[in-house]
């Protein structure tokens, strides 16, 4: 018998001082029961710091052909493409194709680091694609702050970005690999 998705509540409250984006979203949230809590965190914080009244979380990892978030016009077409793991330069070049932004949250540590020194150079060519990294402890701490009721603050300032959950606060370091348009 297959799993189902577990429900997650998530109230998001996003400071972002860099782009002066200050909205609330309330989030529901499907995790696929093959998904951590470390990714699940990090598919939140990609909503935070792309957050925008039309960004929208997708069916994610049940669906090969969609991203984890995206951001649609009124008239339908894709607007950004958000995307977390380590996706092929085929899916890529893809949805860069789609859509008028991709970004890509690669994590893992060494592992994103070899994936992101195997595709690099065939990427260069997409002025639409942004890659910004995070590290294995920046996600391990993102993945404590995970209960089925969160209410989170995400505050965004020059680049650095603190979550805050109650009385716990995780300070996360974006490294971008690739600025796109």
């Amino acid at each position: 018998m297959a799993q189902n998705a577990t429900i997650y509540k998530v109230e998001l409250s996003v400071s972002d001082m860099d782009r002066h984006y200050y909205d609330t979203h309330k989030l529901t949230v499907a995790k696929h029961p093959s998904e951590t809590d470390e990714r699940l965190m990090l598919r939140i914080l990609a909503f935070a710091l792309n957050a925008h009244e039309h960004l929208e979380m997708t069916k994610g990892l049940s669906t090969d052909d969609e991203p984890d978030i995206w951001q649609k016009s009124l008239s339908g077409e894709l607007d950004v493409w958000i995307a977390l793991g380590l996706p092929s330069e085929k899916m890529i070049r893809q949805s860069c194709g789609k859509s008028g932004k991709v970004v890509i949250y690669p994590y893992g540590g060494r592992t994103a680091e070899m994936w992101w020194d195997k595709i690099k150079t065939t990427t260069t060519r997409f002025g639409n694609l942004q890659v910004t990294n995070f590290s294995e402890n920046d996600t391990a701490e993102l993945a404590k702050l995970a209960t089925r009721a969160m209410t989170l603050q995400v505050n965004i300032q020059d680049g650095e970005v603190m979550v805050s959950a109650g009385d716990s606060i995780v300070y996360v370091t974006p490294v971008e690999w690739k600025s796109g348009g």
